[in-house]
């Protein structure tokens, strides 16, 4: 739980925050353009927690169950994703958590009607 989320070989950091208690901000590199944004997030503790980049107008909640370390990856492809920005968290004391921010290739989407068993 003390190493904050690592990255894909191929992804680059921009930034990191090791585990802390409570709210808390930091800032991160800006990236190339055309690359995503990925915050990837590790928690434990009971309680819900919050992560937003007000920068993109992206948030999104996460559960932390208390007996457990759970990392979440979230990749972010909108307008901006290639400046510098910062993340801020919201969480109650009870939950410790841990960041780390990075950039990468988007991720390909998979169309719904494609079927990979057809002939």
């Amino acid at each position: 739980m003390q190493e904050p989320p690592e990255l894909d070989p191929d992804e680059v950091l921009a930034g990191r925050q090791q585990a802390i208690s409570g709210n808390a901000s930091m800032e991160f590199r800006a990236g190339k353009k055309g690359q995503a944004l990925i915050v990837a997030v590790r928690c434990q503790g009971g309680g819900k927690m919050k992560v937003e980049v007000p920068s993109v107008h992206v948030s999104f909640p996460l559960d932390c169950v208390a007996n457990e370390a759970s990392t979440t990856y979230n990749q972010v492809m909108v307008t901006g994703v290639e400046r510098s920005g910062t993340v801020s968290v919201t969480a109650p004391t009870a939950v410790r958590w841990s960041l780390t921010v990075g950039r990468g290739e988007p991720a390909q989407e998979e169309s719904p009607d494609t079927d990979a068993d057809a002939a």
